[in-house]
């Protein structure tokens, strides 16, 4: 059964041949992390397909090598750190190249891995977003995560702050919903 915003309700999210549930709690930080703690970086560009549950992702890592993926997302309608259902298939440049001619929206980001984090450093109009994410592989493990003193507040349940409604947030609405957690970016 899929709800009106295309989720799964009113059953269990069970991973299928090709989907993995996605569990995931998402915190905002006040600011970019230090440099030094910085394992990983790359930058990333989304472009979430109109009218569909796609995501369309461009990374791109400092030694040169690129990550280009096609991901659905299918969510579940309840709170917590299950997400949903994630299928990702990856991309040749050519067939990016095809799917990027596709109507869309565009998020650019930097993603700094801070261990156990990954941490979005997010550009133009959502500038001085910074969002942190920890990732997880049973719904325990989840409940148990203590997050690191970085964080300001978790924003798991806050769909404002996932990338979907994201990419359609102007700056005066971004500046309002982190204004509510008490930041304010310059």
């Amino acid at each position: 059964m899929t709800g009106k915003a295309g989720g799964v309700e009113g059953r269990l999210v069970r991973p299928g041949k090709y989907a993995r549930v996605e569990r995931e709690r998402r915190f905002l930080l006040a600011g970019p992390p230090e440099p030094s703690a910085v394992t990983v970086s790359r930058l990333i560009t989304d472009r979430y397909l109109e009218g569909t549950r796609l995501r369309l992702r461009w990374a791109e890592f400092p030694d040169g090598r690129r990550e280009i993926k096609l991901t659905q997302k299918v969510p579940v309608a309840r709170p917590g750190a299950t997400q949903g259902l994630l299928t990702n298939t990856y991309l040749s440049p050519a067939e990016y190249e095809v799917l990027a001619t596709l109507p869309a929206r565009v998020l650019s980001k930097s993603r700094l891995s801070v261990p156990p984090l990954g941490v979005d450093v997010f550009e133009g109009r959502l500038r001085g977003l910074v969002l942190a994410e920890a990732e997880f592989t049973s719904d325990e493990e989840a409940r148990s995560f203590l997050p690191p003193a970085v964080c300001v507040a978790e924003v798991t349940d806050d769909e404002r702050f996932t990338g979907g409604r994201l990419v359609r947030a102007s700056r005066r609405e971004l500046l309002g919903w982190l204004a509510e957690y008490g930041l304010r970016p310059e």
